[in-house]
């Protein structure tokens, strides 16, 4: 049985519960265990859950939230278009201007994490080219389906924004954190 098979079956077993890096190192018998729950979650469409996904969890720890697997839609952006997307969208998210290594406005403790995005999801007919994806960190991203795009003039004020200096930007972030009462 491979490590993939094992840390499949473990993870089937044992839904709803969180396990640790150590325990599937363990199970799987290799150092590259992180590899293979990529896989089964990006392959296979099981939703295995991280500190990444959830803040409930720490680093380190996972659990497979439910035994229904999420239908896979294509094979993925090639890392070339990845890099060529993030490089023409100046390693920016294009809805809020945060770029990779500025922290991430839900937790404190991480950093923001920049994803490529469909413009108009795969499910609904979009497709692979470079008109159609965007950089998106990850909290809009995860927030993306439940929100509406922004109106052209709210897409204006956020170009400007994402072209003023970072200083600027943070001064213009709080000041909407103060407006809104967020984090109060």
């Amino acid at each position: 049985m491979s490590a993939r098979d094992k840390l499949r079956s473990f993870f089937e077993a044992n839904v709803g519960r969180v396990v640790t890096t150590k325990r599937l190192r363990k199970i799987g018998g290799i150092s590259e265990y992180a590899r293979r729950i990529r896989e089964l979650r990006d392959h296979e469409g099981m939703q295995i859950r991280s500190h990444i996904d959830r803040h409930d969890l720490k680093p380190g720890e996972y659990v497979l939230e439910s035994l229904d697997r999420i239908p896979r839609i294509g094979q993925g952006i090639s890392p070339q278009l990845r890099n060529e997307i993030l490089e023409r969208n100046g390693y920016t998210c294009q809805l809020c201007g945060a770029g990779s290594k500025d922290p991430d406005p839900f937790n404190p403790n991480r950093t923001v994490r920049l994803h490529i995005d469909h413009i108009l999801p795969l499910s609904q007919g979009g497709t692979d080219d470079k008109d159609n994806l965007r950089v998106l960190c990850s909290a809009c991203n995860q927030g993306r389906s439940n929100i509406q795009t922004p109106t052209e003039s709210a897409r204006n004020i956020l170009a400007r924004i994402r072209k003023a200096p970072r200083a600027v930007q943070k001064e213009v972030f709080e000041a909407l954190k103060q407006a809104f009462e967020i984090n109060k």
